[in-house]
């Protein structure tokens, strides 16, 4: 297929949907966790769950980078921002994240000079604009977006540019991985691999699951059609006693994944120890931080922050929606104190939060999706 309308048919998704059901076997539940906060957005979007059987359940998982970020990284963030002659840069779906101190809007309306940027080459661009001021690049994600992170340090370094560096955030999926299949909360058949990930670091890391837990793995692409074929394969698998890592999205996704991504993550970054992570706790070696040999681009080098820990409001069950053990709506105060114009949590804030996801494009009966479909 070559067009986005080819992976959107109506048809071939009720062909997919026949075969799934026919691999099911009779009185048997299974539960599929899409790791991707992405694929989360599609299924929600275009109602993929009404095409599959009762007894298919896909649950979220912890793909989302801005959903996982705890309160006390955000304060430390707000205090960076506050320190005289400073300008944090944020991409903006971080501008509304709360912290125990308020989020970034909060600290902008209170004289923190924050700016929103597409990328950290608009930090870089910034600085070059300032020379007077120090600016900081708020930097988050997955091994997506590392390697455009390690890259502007790069640049700054051969450029000369002193007034720049960055606030460290990222984070390595498979260790969380790890963490939810050593969750006693939650029983899983399979997983739903994530798609943007896997083009920087490939397939091969998640070999792990299929061999030490028995769990198949299959990576997806984010189209419906990409999604209803990988839980088609996830159960063929089971169908045949199979467990093994699938790359359904092979058109994109290279088994060993992008070499020059990964070098250049490896020269300017290296694992932490351990870092917090929103509803899962501490997690060893799942995050990123600066290498030494580029300290002087490091913020949490520069400046002293506090480094607290800020617990999660009582009314948010985020950290329960991470781990796949509620669904959105389940949440206390979903929809009702906790909407995207007053969101308590950063499930509700992120653009690839699951609860925003749901409170966006999945508040519709199954009745009222499956006659849409046959419109």
């Amino acid at each position: 297929m070559r067009f986005v309308d080819e992976y959107r048919d109506a048809e071939k998704a009720r062909m997919l949907a026949a075969r799934i059901a026919a691999l099911c076997e009779p009185g048997r539940d299974y539960k599929f966790m899409e790791v991707c906060g992405g694929h989360t957005h599609t299924i929600y979007k275009h109602g993929l769950e009404d095409y599959l059987p009762e007894a298919v359940t896909l649950v979220h998982g912890p793909g989302c980078p801005v959903c996982v970020i705890p309160m006390g990284r955000m304060d430390d963030a707000i205090h960076i921002a506050g320190q005289p002659d400073v300008i944090m840069t944020s991409f903006g779906d971080m501008m509304r994240v709360p912290g125990g101190n308020g989020s970034f809007l909060d600290a902008k309306a209170r004289g923190a000079d924050i700016r929103l940027v597409y990328s950290p080459l608009d930090a870089l661009k910034i600085a070059r604009q300032n020379p007077a001021k120090r600016v900081v690049f708020m930097a988050i994600g997955f091994e997506t977006t590392a390697p455009s992170t390690a890259m502007t340090v790069l640049r700054a370094e051969a450029e000369g540019v002193e007034n720049f560096s960055i606030f460290c955030n990222h984070v390595t999926i498979i260790p969380a991985i790890k963490a939810i299949l050593d969750s006693p909360d939650l029983r899983l058949d399979g997983f739903i691999g994530p798609g943007h990930v896997s083009t920087v670091i490939g397939c091969r890391p998640y070999e792990f699951i299929s061999r030490g837990y028995g769990k198949p793995l299959v990576v997806a692409g984010f189209e419906p059609l990409d999604l209803l074929h990988t839980v088609y394969r996830l159960l063929a698998q089971l169908a045949e006693g199979r467990s093994e890592v699938e790359n359904q999205y092979a058109r994109v996704v290279p088994w060993d994944g992008n070499p020059k991504a990964l070098h250049v993550i490896n020269q300017v970054m290296e694992l932490r120890p351990y870092f917090e992570w929103r509803g899962l706790g501490f997690i060893s070696h799942s995050a990123l931080r600066v290498a030494e040999r580029y300290a002087a681009f490091d913020a949490e080098r520069i400046f002293q922050i506090p480094g607290g820990r800020v617990a999660d409001p009582k009314a948010c069950q985020c950290g329960e929606v991470l781990k796949g053990v509620l669904k959105p709506w389940e949440c206390k105060v979903f929809g009702t104190a906790c909407t995207p114009e007053t969101p308590i949590g950063t499930c509700m804030v992120s653009s690839e939060g699951a609860c925003a996801a749901y409170y966006n494009f999945g508040r519709f009966s199954r009745e009222r999706v499956r006659e849409a479909t046959r419109r």
